[in-house]
């Protein structure tokens, strides 16, 4: 293989991907590992290990079914499902090898149906070439059982964990809900298939081309992977080392710290853990809390779980921890006075407060964040049904003050920041404090004169807010 056909596919892999980052919101460890992942469903026949790609995400919206539908334009003889008949699944990957994008997994592994544990059998063997499901098929009057090959490429989208034995054959791709400023282009399958198209013509002259080399590849693999991780990761490392250019040693750095995981929270538990976190740095108008005093705010929330949340136990420094990990929040040394405390600062969530709950400043209200409110309040419909009831009215008396868009003649005295945030049932002289934006301060209207409303979350009917400012 000459020089500037290696040279033309380390090209080829960076077109891949900037194609692939264009859509879905992408570290460059991930995007990387994702382009390699490309080149191996096309030179399976030159492994004996397939990688899975784990492709996950703390909460929902964050990109995971966009990037199997990237993916499902440049792989090799893709099959996109959600969700099959147990035999279905068996007998396809056995008769057509497909390179397998699963969305919506976390479904299947919730219960122990027949689909649900068929899928977990064959992910468990089918990232070894001689990976087999055993199942029983009638013949004649009778059954008889029959082996059916499980090895193929297989990238698989849900919300959570997979189970140990599958993540421990995967490579994790966690996805974050893309920032207002992270704008990616618009996926519009007919516009970019003639491209992608394209793209994987290029993959697929280069694999072939290649086989031979790659089978007699044998990379030097990272110390710091597991002899799993090194058996599953070997056939993308093998392609890295055969092109011209650095992808040798980016193909080792992304994949030593794709490799390297955090068990993710329950989506809801992880945005409800996040909202009164921000609830607390604002009440307590501080940029650094201790670890002991966060966990002692948080065990104050009569409406939350933090007080009870291990079988009746409080919430531990140690669950705290591994509950915002995910997020990438971590604890750290941070100086108090005159001693040094395991705590957290502010600014270590304000990246992951936009991105999941959203800002509460009008500045960014301003620039799109109405829109961007509704998505939030989805993502927050469990945590709000357990810490709103009586809504439903709220709702209503909203609706008729929008039909009859009744205006006081004369602002009344915005509320003080006691009365905001008042513990009393959320409630107090009128004032409902908003659990969805607990460090809204300035953005509230008066309903029908007898209710003080978040802006943010029901926005005045007239289009202005009564209430600029809140006396403290």
């Amino acid at each position: 293989m000459s020089q500037e056909q290696d040279l033309a596919a380390s090209q080829l892999l960076c077109d891949l991907t900037s194609f692939i980052s264009r859509f879905v919101t992408l570290s460059e460890a991930q995007a990387d590992v994702c382009a390699l992942w490309v080149f191996h469903t096309h030179a399976l026949e030159a492994a004996d290990f397939t990688p899975y790609l784990d492709i996950n995400s703390a909460v929902l919206r964050s990109g995971k079914t966009r990037l199997l539908e990237v993916l499902r334009l440049v792989v090799r003889n893709p099959w996109f499902t959600a969700r099959v008949t147990a035999s279905a699944l068996v007998r396809k990957i056995d008769h057509d090898q497909p390179t397998l994008l699963l969305d919506e997994s976390d479904t299947a592994f919730q219960t122990r149906s027949d689909y649900g544990e068929t899928l977990r059998g064959i992910l468990n063997t089918g990232f070894e070439r001689d990976g087999i499901c055993s199942m029983s098929v009638p013949k004649g009057n009778d059954w008889q059982p029959r082996d059916f090959k499980t090895f193929s490429p297989k990238a698989i989208a849900g919300i959570g964990q997979l189970p140990a034995t599958i993540r421990d054959r995967s490579i994790a791709i966690r996805l974050k809900r893309a920032r207002r400023e992270e704008n990616r282009e618009r996926f519009r399958k007919a516009k970019v298939k003639p491209e992608a198209d394209q793209l994987r013509m290029r993959v697929e002259g280069w694999t072939k081309l290649n086989v031979e080399r790659l089978r007699q590849t044998h990379p030097d693999l990272p110390e710091g992977l597991n002899d799993r991780q090194q058996d599953v990761c070997e056939p993308l490392l093998a392609i890295a080392d055969l092109v011209v250019g650095d992808w040798s040693a980016k193909a080792r750095a992304a994949l030593l710290e794709l490799c390297a995981g955090f068990a993710l929270p329950d989506d809801s538990t992880g945005l409800r853990l996040l909202a009164d976190i921000r609830g607390i740095f604002s009440s307590e108008q501080t940029d650094r809390l201790s670890t002991f005093r966060l966990l002692e705010c948080l065990q104050q929330f009569e409406e939350s779980p933090w007080g009870e949340y291990d079988h009746g136990r409080p919430l531990s420094a140690f669950q705290l921890s591994s509950l915002l990990g995910p997020f990438e929040v971590r604890p750290r040394d941070i100086r108090f006075d005159q001693s040094v405390k395991k705590g957290y600062q502010r600014s270590d969530f304000e990246d992951t407060w936009d991105r999941y709950l959203g800002s509460s400043s009008a500045e960014h209200r301003s620039k799109g964040q109405q829109g961007q409110q509704a998505s939030i309040h989805a993502g927050l419909e469990d945590f709000r049904k357990g810490q709103q009831e009586g809504s439903v009215a709220d709702e209503k008396s909203e609706k008729s003050s929008a039909n009859t868009r009744v205006v006081a003649d004369v602002a009344p005295s915005p509320p003080t920041w006691s009365e905001l945030t008042s513990p009393a049932e959320g409630r107090s002289n009128g004032v409902r404090r908003c659990w969805v934006h607990p460090g809204n301060q300035t953005e509230w209207w008066l309903r029908q004169g007898v209710d003080w409303v978040c802006q943010l979350c029901h926005p005045n009917p007239t289009g202005e807010s009564i209430c600029p400012g809140v006396r403290r």
